[in-house]
């Protein structure tokens, strides 16, 4: 581990010494690992370092899970060739490693050749200008791929809309495959997953761990270790990967691609039921739905039943020119998904077994759809995760109101395991016997950050509680102030982006320093202009709680508006409190508090990035010390100095403005 830490400039520290010594007790034991590790611990080298050395002494593949692409460029750029090149006199080798995603994320080189037929969006066909601007997206891809050596989306700079990207890529199921494409020998996606298959580490992210999970079939390479990082994350990316949509658009695309492999009637009745789908979800009002309406229930059925028709006149595959293979993969792959999930909607209700909630979405400029998802992962990751392989969570944020459990039981994993704490940590319950259930030992290796020296947490208790119409005078007052005091360097985090608009458009006119905020331009350009100027504020929504890392001046207040709870009327978070409810459990606190100490935790971990850093966390919601369950948050967030005196806070801002 020394020489690890040395190569690549830092300096050993205790934490991470002892997650280190956790992670290879783990592998060497087969026992589950849940460590949390707070900003600055070096968790990455911690799980690193040992996992190298098993894969490279057994000969295996150990995977390593994020849920952002940063968190992986930072791996694959940054930490793994440095480590390869420290560890390689000492293992004999030098380790090797590789990045890997899924299908739809590497160019198709059958479609960019023309081996498949365009399919322009809907609004494309009547709209000129928007067909241009496709076309255009399109063309820019198209002279990339002559370029690129990887044909990974992630790499093409800027980007372009995923209505262009479609075009000219395929999802796992829409492949020829290997051997019957004619470029198969040269696809970037074949080339990702065999260079994988070779790695000691592969690196991928939480969504293809899913579909892993979900899949009989095998998309990462044979493993027998896994480290999730960002595991807070774990349960809403697989809960993601497993939810179906069906929307009047996709079934109407699929009548198109049914339509040059099939005979015109039977892709015609396609066509109709996508038409009935659209009429019926035009009237219908967005939500849960507790049992299913008989208009919805008989548009679907008509779905699929016409959805299956086209399927089987397309039949088995068979022999024939490429494009006309290639457009019976597309039309079979896409109908297949349209059946499947008009099959799962329509079984989605009824009796204390109903495992999915279905729900109908109405997002702006956003056709509507019905969805339907999973209420609870954790029996999937049991069985599909825990179940097959070693594994270690990690994050900075695991342990909430003080314990694990919450987290365990969301994963799959038994409650009341014990907890080792690093000094000064609080105590946990040990685990009881649990009679041959699957075992798991959750460590807090700390923080190398003095948070009662370097944070203050202010609640300002004196707020009225918040309301359902905007930011009230008083707040937008505190803010003020608090900004002043500042001379600017805030981030802040609010809980809804008209929150954050008025928040924006109001101390612009009030303050001598820039604000900045969400949708004014890109998040990453907009998070580097605020790292930039000492005196820039940024205020924004959900994507800046968990996504910025910003050390050092720039950044001296979090303000958070509101305690995070989900939306009342979100269909996943309500099903899942009823459930739990109806179960004799504490529906609100598991649910709706788990989701809010998550943000809380998530959002108070932007302002100490750096041993130097230092600064406030206002919460501007008196509820966190006045509500019953102001205890349970309060004990999800390091152990910063608290006060409800808006002058002890001013004061200490300008304290540090002028230092």
């Amino acid at each position: 581990m020394k020489v690890a830490v040395e190569a690549v400039g830092g300096v050993p520290r205790e934490g991470q010494a002892q997650m280190a010594e956790a992670v290879e007790h783990t592998i060497t034991t087969g026992q589950h690992l849940a460590v949390q590790a707070g900003t600055g611990t070096g968790k990455s080298l911690a799980y690193l370092v040992p996992a190298i050395r098993h894969a490279v002494a057994d000969g295996t593949t150990v995977v390593v899970s994020t849920a952002t692409i940063a968190l992986q460029r930072q791996l694959v750029d940054r930490d793994l060739p440095r480590l390869s090149d420290a560890l390689a006199e000492t293992l004999g080798r030098r380790p090797t490693f590789a990045i890997l995603k899924g299908r739809r994320n590497y160019l198709c080189l059958n479609r960019i050749h023309g081996n498949a037929p365009s399919e322009p969006d809907e609004d494309a066909l009547f709209d000129a200008f928007a067909a241009s601007a496709l076309e255009r997206q399109v063309q820019r891809v198209q002279e990339w791929a002559t370029e690129t050596e990887t044909g990974d989306r992630d790499e093409l700079v800027p980007g372009v809309t995923d209505q262009a990207w479609r075009q000219l890529s395929v999802t796992a199921k829409e492949c020829l495959g290997v051997h019957r494409c004619p470029v198969g020998t040269d696809c970037f996606a074949e080339r990702a997953r065999a260079e994988a298959g070779r790695a000691d580490i592969v690196v991928t992210n939480h969504a293809l761990l899913a579909i892993d999970a979900l899949d009989d079939r095998p998309v990462l390479p044979e493993h027998d270790v896994v480290l999730v990082d960002e595991a807070h994350d774990l349960v809403d990316r697989v809960t993601s990967a497993a939810t179906g949509e069906l929307t009047a658009g996709a079934v109407k695309l699929a009548a198109r691609r049914c339509g040059r492999a099939v005979d015109e009637e039977t892709a015609d009745r396609l066509d109709e039921a996508a038409e009935g789908l659209e009429l019926v979800l035009e009237d219908a009002a967005p939500g849960r739905l507790e049992e299913l309406p008989e208009a919805l229930g008989g548009a679907l059925a008509v779905v699929r039943d016409a959805a299956w028709a086209c399927i089987s006149a397309l039949g088995p595959e068979r022999k024939e020119d490429v494009e006309g293979s290639t457009a019976r993969k597309l039309a079979h792959a896409l109908t297949e998904d349209v059946h499947d999930t008009a099959v799962r909607l329509l079984e989605g209700f009824g009796g204390d077994q109903q495992h999915d909630v279905v729900w109908v979405s109405g997002e702006p400029n956003r056709p509507k759809a019905v969805r339907v998802a999973p209420i609870g992962v954790g029996g999937l990751l049991r069985e599909r995760l825990f179940g097959q392989r070693t594994t270690v969570l990690t994050s900075a944020t695991l342990s909430l109101g003080g314990s694990f459990d919450t987290l365990a039981r969301q994963w799959g994993l038994p409650p009341e395991q014990q907890v080792e704490q690093a000094a000064g940590m609080a105590t946990a319950k040990e685990a009881p016997s649990d009679g041959g259930t699957l075992k798991w030992t959750g460590l807090d290796v700390g923080s190398p950050f003095e948070h009662q020296r370097s944070g203050i947490l202010y609640i300002a208790r004196h707020l009225p509680p918040p309301g359902r119409d905007g930011l009230q005078p008083q707040v937008l007052d505190e803010i003020t102030e608090l900004v002043q005091a500042a001379g600017g360097r805030t981030l802040g985090l609010f809980s809804s982006r008209r929150a954050a608009e008025q928040a924006g458009e109001e101390l612009r006119k009030r303050l001598s320093t820039p604000v900045l905020c969400q949708g004014d331009d890109t998040t990453a350009l907009l998070v580097k202009r605020f790292a930039e100027d000492p005196e820039t504020s940024l205020f924004g929504t959900l994507s800046l709680w968990q996504g910025v890392d910003v050390p050092g001046e720039s950044l001296q207040l979090v303000i958070m508006d509101r305690i995070p709870f989900p939306r009342p009327d979100d269909p996943l978070a309500s099903a899942r409190q009823q459930r739990i409810s109806e179960h004799g459990g504490n529906g609100f606190l598991t649910v709706a508090g788990t989701h809010a100490a998550l943000l809380l935790a998530q959002g108070a971990g932007r302002l100490l990035r750096s041993p130097n850093d230092r600064g406030v966390i206002a919460v501007l919601d008196p509820r966190l010390s006045t509500a019953r369950y102001g205890g349970f948050l309060r004990a999800s967030l390091p152990p910063f100095w608290t006060t409800h005196d808006p002058e002890v806070v001013r004061g200490a801002l300008k304290r540090l403005t002028s230092g």
